[in-house]
């Protein structure tokens, strides 16, 4: 995402933007962008309106300009009535949403997110994933995470990397359609659970009111004599390639067989 945002130049290949390399395009690509990083940076003295109208000045905006955008963006991510408020009373969700709103005040082209939900409360996440896509409707979005309902309802096209490499992209109906028929939940007692837990790729385990635990894991096999195949989700895929990339899931079931 850094090599994208033009921070980190790549070892190898090279990022296009409409067919030319970005490095050729400079100012120009630069000036097309909005980027949120995981670690967003803020001067914690300054208000919100104020941190709104430095980053209009250093983008280039004028000054008429950068206090009208400035008020619409932090009304439309819900910091309007704070915005006189200094950014180290923030709560966190509060904070990600003002790196939200520095990240489109120049309406960009291309809006980066790293891992901009990490850390935040689910109504948080909720509101954020809601303005997230409102914002993708005249732009692209690029958006990082390891939270999988993140994206589960929000993204045209997922792209899943392991070890550096893309692995898997396509939506959320062609990603999980290649799982499906490997994920079952059954109903088992504690001990047979603990067994499936240690020998198999559980996704999720509980137990109901009768003290019975009702499982459920990925597995390309029958993993059980109780087991019914249940619809795949985006978190199952992610559980399986994950735990693919360890080898960990193969040397289980081959001793869990056994």
């Amino acid at each position: 995402m850094r090599m994208i945002c033009d921070v980190l130049k790549p070892t190898s290949g090279s990022v296009l933007w409409n067919g030319n390399p970005i490095e050729r395009l400079g100012a120009d690509y630069r000036s097309l962008l909005g980027y949120l990083p995981q670690d967003f940076g803020y001067y914690p003295d300054f208000t919100a309106l104020d941190f709104m109208l430095y980053l209009s000045a250093l983008k280039g905006l004028d000054r008429r300009a950068a206090k009208r955008r400035s008020a619409e963006l932090l009304d439309l991510v819900g910091l309007a009535d704070v915005s006189k408020q200094k950014i180290r009373a923030f709560s966190g969700g509060m904070k990600q949403r003002l790196g939200i709103a520095q990240a489109v005040i120049n309406d960009p082209k291309i809006l980066v997110l790293d891992e901009p939900t990490a850390g935040l409360d689910p109504k948080e996440r909720v509101r954020f994933r809601n303005l997230i896509s409102s914002l993708a409707q005249d732009k692209i979005v690029i958006l990082s995470t390891h939270i999988v309902s993140d994206v589960e309802y929000i993204a045209d096209e997922i792209l899943m990397m392991r070890a550096g490499s893309i692995v898997m992209t396509g939506t959320v109906e062609q990603i999980v359609a290649d799982i499906r028929g490997c994920v079952w939940e059954c109903s088992v007692a504690p001990q047979e659970a603990d067994a499936l837990a240690a020998h198999m790729n559980v996704g999720n385990l509980h137990y109901d009111r009768s003290g019975m635990a009702v499982v459920r894991l990925v597995s390309e096999v029958r993993p059980h004599a109780q087991a019914h195949s249940v619809e795949p989700t985006l978190k199952d895929v992610y559980l399986h390639l994950f735990s693919e990339q360890s080898g960990d899931a193969a040397e289980k079931k081959e001793a869990y067989h056994e």
